[in-house]
C-alpha cells in the first residue's frame, strides 16, 4: 500500500519554557528563603527584580503573574503578608519559580481533529488542530497543539509555532457533574448516611462553592464518624482536586497553549490524549480526549472536555471497566449509547457501551493479537472514524523487541463488535533507518482523519519526534474488505 510522505516533521525544541513551582519540601527551608527576601531594603528588591525582568521577560509572555502565583502558595509563611509591596511578592514568588522546558525530550504521539473554526478557507480546505504529547526533564509529559490547513491538492501547509508558552489559569471554583460523584462513591462503595446527605442537597451540577456548603452542613448533622464516613470525606475531597477546569486567554495563540499536570493523580504526566470531536444528537460538537494520568506509581484513564479549546474541564472516569491505557471515544452515540474502545486487560482489545459518559463497564471482547508483529499486546490508535464501509480503526501492536507498528481494522456501522476487515501486515511501522530515538522502534499515533479521500495519520516515530503521512481511503478499505 502506497503511503505518501510529507515533510511535515516535529521535533523538541528545548527554548519552550514554562514556569513551575520550585518549593522546597521543607517548611523551614520556604521560611529561611522568604526571611532573606525580606532582609533587602526596597532598592535592592527593586534591583533584583530590575536584573530578572532583563533575564527573564523575553522567556514568558506573563512572567510576574508567574511569580505572583508562586507566591499565593507560600504566602500563608508570612505573620502579616497584607504589608507587603507589590514588588516584594513579586520577587518571594520569583524564588520559588523554577523554569521547565516542557519539549526538551520529546514530542511525539499526535492526535489530530477539524479545527471548530473553518472560516475563510476554500471549498475543500479544512483547518486542523494537531495535539502533541511533549516530554521534558523527569519524564513528565504535557499537552501541547499546532494548527494547519488541508489543502484541495492534499497539501499540508502548518502555521508558524509561537516561539513562548503559556499555562493556563486554574479556574478557583469550578463546576461539577453530580453523576461523576455519585458514580465513584458507589464504586467504591461509599454510599452512606454522609454522603447522600451531601450529595441530596447538590443540583445535577454544582460548583466547589456549592459542595463546601453542604459539607458544612452535613457536619453538623448526627452521623457516625465511622471509619466509612471519612473514607467517603477523602473520596469526595480526591473527586474535586481531580476534577478542575482550565482557561486560556483567547489573545493566546493556539501553538502558545500548553496543559501541564495539576493535580497529583497526573503528577508525573497526561500521556497519549486522543483527541475526537463528538457530535451528539443535537447535533451539537464537543471534543473529547481520553488520556492517561500518571502520578509516578500508579496509571488512571480521564478525559478532557472542551468546545473551544480555550476552555477545558479535566474529569475522572468511573466503573470497573476504567483500567489500564488506551481509551478511546467513538464520534457519536451507537444506537443511543456512548461507545469507547480499551485495551481493558493489557493484551486485548475491547469494546464498552454506556448511558453516561463518566461510568465504564462490562468490557466486550473485540480482538485479539493474531499476527506476529502484535503478539505482544494489541490496542488501538485513536478514536474509531467513520466511513460508509464502516468505522475504520487504526490499531497498535507490539511484537518481538519490543517493536511497535501500526494496523488497521475495519467494523461494522451499526454493531462495532462485528469485525468486517482486518489488515495482515501493518500499515505503517519502523523502518532499520528509522529505529533509533528516545524509545526505539516505535510507531504509535493517537488519532487520524479523513479528507479529500485521503487518511490523513500524523504518527508520533520512536517517542521523539512526529510527522505526517497520507493514505488513499479507497485503497485502503479496498484491502481491508478484500
Amino acid at each position: 500500500m502506497k503511503i505518501n510522505s510529507t515533510a511535515i516533521d516535529f521535533r523538541p525544541n528545548i527554548g519552550r519554557v514554562l514556569n513551575r513551582p520550585f518549593i522546597p519540601a521543607s517548611p523551614d527551608q520556604v521560611s529561611n528563603i522568604i526571611d532573606r527576601v525580606l532582609s533587602f531594603t526596597e532598592e535592592e528588591a527593586e534591583a533584583q527584580l530590575a536584573t530578572l525582568r532583563g533575564e527573564f521577560d523575553h522567556r514568558h509572555p506573563n512572567l510576574e503573574r508567574s511569580w505572583l502565583r508562586q507566591f499565593e502558595k507560600v504566602k500563608a509563611y508570612l505573620s502579616d503578608e497584607t504589608s507587603l509591596a507589590p514588588s516584594r511578592r513579586l520577587l518571594i514568588g520569583a524564588f520559588f519559580t523554577g523554569e521547565y522546558a516542557v519539549e526538551s525530550v520529546a514530542l511525539f504521539n499526535p492526535s489530530i481533529v477539524p479545527h471548530p473554526d473553518q472560516t475563510d478557507l476554500g471549498a475543500e480546505d479544512l483547518r486542523f488542530i494537531l495535539t502533541l504529547r511533549a516530554i521534558g526533564e523527569g519524564h513528565i509529559s504535557s499537552i501541547e497543539f499546532r494548527s494547519g490547513i488541508i489543502r484541495s491538492d492534499h497539501s499540508i501547509q502548518m502555521d508558524k509555532t509561537a516561539a513562548l508558552i503559556t499555562a493556563p489559569d486554574v479556574d478557583s471554583d469550578p463546576a461539577f457533574p453530580k453523576s461523576l460523584f455519585l458514580h465513584k462513591l458507589q464504586e467504591k462503595g461509599l454510599e452512606n448516611n454522609w454522603s447522600r446527605s451531601v450529595m441530596n442537597r447538590l443540583g445535577a451540577t454544582f460548583t466547589r462553592t456549592d459542595l463546601d456548603e453542604s459539607m458544612q452542613r452535613a457536619a453538623h448533622e448526627p452521623h457516625q464518624h465511622t471509619e466509612g464516613v471519612k473514607r467517603a470525606m477523602e473520596c469526595v475531597r480526591w473527586l474535586v482536586e481531580s476534577n478542575y477546569e482550565l482557561n486560556f486567554s483567547p489573545s493566546t495563540p493556539l501553538s502558545q497553549r500548553v496543559i501541564f499536570p495539576v493535580s497529583l493523580n497526573e503528577s508525573n504526566g497526561m500521556e497519549d490524549a486522543r483527541f475526537v470531536r463528538f457530535v451528539d444528537q443535537d447535533r451539537c460538537a464537543t471534543y473529547y480526549a481520553t488520556y492517561t494520568a500518571y502520578n509516578g506509581r500508579a496509571i488512571l484513564p480521564q478525559l478532557i472536555e472542551t468546545t473551544d479549546f480555550l476552555q477545558f474541564r479535566i474529569r475522572t472516569l468511573a466503573g470497573s471497566g476504567i483500567q489500564n491505557k488506551g481509551m478511546a471515544l467513538f464520534p457519536k452515540r451507537i444506537d443511543g449509547r456512548y461507545a469507547i474502545l480499551s485495551r481493558y486487560d493489557d493484551e486485548k482489545l475491547y469494546l464498552m457501551l454506556s448511558d453516561d459518559l463518566y461510568s465504564w463497564n462490562s468490557p466486550q471482547l473485540l480482538l485479539r493479537p493474531a499476527q506476529p508483529w502484535e503478539f505482544v499486546k494489541i490496542g488501538n490508535c485513536g478514536s474509531p472514524i467513520e466511513t460508509d464501509a464502516g468505522w475504520l480503526v487504526l490499531t497498535h501492536g507490539v511484537g518481538p523487541m519490543r517493536k511497535y507498528c501500526i494496523g488497521a481494522v475495519l467494523l461494522d456501522l451499526r454493531n462495532p463488535l462485528k469485525v468486517i476487515g482486518r489488515l495482515n501486515e501493518p500499515l505503517l511501522g519502523p523502518t532499520i533507518a528509522q529505529a533509533d530515538g528516545y524509545v526505539p522502534n516505535v510507531v504509535y499515533t493517537c488519532g487520524a482523519l479523513i479528507h479529500g479521500g485521503r487518511l490523513i495519520l500524523p504518527y508520533g516515530l520512536n517517542d521523539t519526534a512526529t510527522k505526517i503521512v497520507t493514505i488513499e481511503l479507497e485503497t485502503l478499505l479496498a484491502a481491508l474488505i478484500k
